[in-house]
């Protein structure tokens, strides 16, 4: 996808639609970063699950524990992988905002879709005006649209003049709302006429189509640790919402009721302790048949005997 620094929030409005997922990051033997693997994983989301968009190298892809170099390759091999049938959103944040400006760069080289950037996280005590400044500078410097990627991993969210300072800028095109539901509403009422605002939660997501407007699920990795390729129901009533056909949709989310529990078992209430998701979301995706597998420090992979009980329980939901 091509278009002007003046077409950005256009072309945002148009590409971002149904389900995007956000890809891990398969690691070898040796603990290198694993581009067939990965491959492999981006088909089967394209062609198996059916997803509509990618979201690579994000807090799923473990972004933090990767060098400049390995998020280039993947994004590359992602953009290779999906050979034109979906768009693909890079992220390129990074707490150097020269680093953050070559990522995006090295997206738009591969064929990146679009960038997101994570607000900065540190140091600590960043006031709106650098945030601002931030932002403003990394635009100024890459002709990719823009998303901002506002999520409680990198701390409290921004504050609603900011997010409308923010969404004035040529080619921000979008905010994706990674914190409690009330602030994506609040954060829709403020800017929802400029740019997209999305809300990564399943929970929602029914709702978040039928009555506010909302037209892209961007992106989590619950249309793959929900669905596989026999079984897709959250493509099956996305795709009645956003048809009309409400009916169908809510019949469809609610019977995942077990599914939604076992999502809030092992990885809200996980992370409401303090625990960071990645690790199971890796061992999930991995014993549902993607890569899966280790995580590089300083997080650490599950025991042996967690992975058991997480298959015990896919098993008993029938996604094993």
């Amino acid at each position: 996808m091509r278009y002007s620094r003046a077409d950005a929030k256009q072309a945002a409005a148009e590409a971002f639609t149904g389900l995007w997922a956000a890809s891990t990051t398969p690691f070898d033997v040796a603990g290198r970063c694993d581009l067939d693997a990965l491959a492999a994983d981006v088909h089967r989301l394209v062609d198996g699950v059916e997803v509509d968009g990618i979201f690579c190298t994000g807090v799923m892809s473990e972004f933090w524990a990767l060098s400049a170099a390995e998020r280039a390759a993947q994004v590359a091999a992602v953009v290779a992988a999906t050979g034109g049938r979906c768009p693909v959103i890079a992220h390129t944040g990074h707490h150097s905002l020269t680093e953050a400006i070559e990522l995006t760069r090295q997206a738009e080289a591969a064929g990146a879709d679009f960038a997101v950037v994570v607000r900065p996280y540190y140091p600590v005590g960043i006031d709106d005006e650098g945030i601002y400044d931030f932002y403003a500078r990394l635009c100024a410097a890459a002709d990719l649209g823009v998303w901002v990627f506002d999520t409680g991993f990198a701390g409290p969210a921004l504050s609603l003049d900011l997010v409308s300072r923010l969404a004035d800028l040529e080619t921000i095109c979008g905010i994706k709302v990674g914190h409690p539901h009330a602030h994506y509403l609040d954060v829709l009422a403020k800017v929802g006429d400029r740019i997209l605002v999305c809300e990564p939660n399943e929970t929602e997501w029914l709702a978040n189509m039928r009555d506010h407007g909302q037209r892209v699920f961007m992106s989590s990795a619950a249309p793959y640790l929900l669905q596989t390729p026999a079984h897709r129901p959250m493509r099956d009533y996305t795709r009645a919402a956003l048809s009309g056909d409400v009916a169908t949709a809510s019949a469809v989310r609610d019977a995942m009721a077990p599914l939604r529990n076992l999502s809030d078992k092992w990885l809200h209430d996980a992370r409401s302790r303090g625990e960071h998701p990645v690790p199971i979301i890796k061992a999930w995706a991995g014993l549902l048949g993607m890569a899966g597998g280790p995580v590089r420090p300083p997080l650490r992979s599950p025991e042996p005997a967690t992975i058991d009980a997480l298959g015990a329980d896919l098993a008993e939901v029938g996604l094993l």
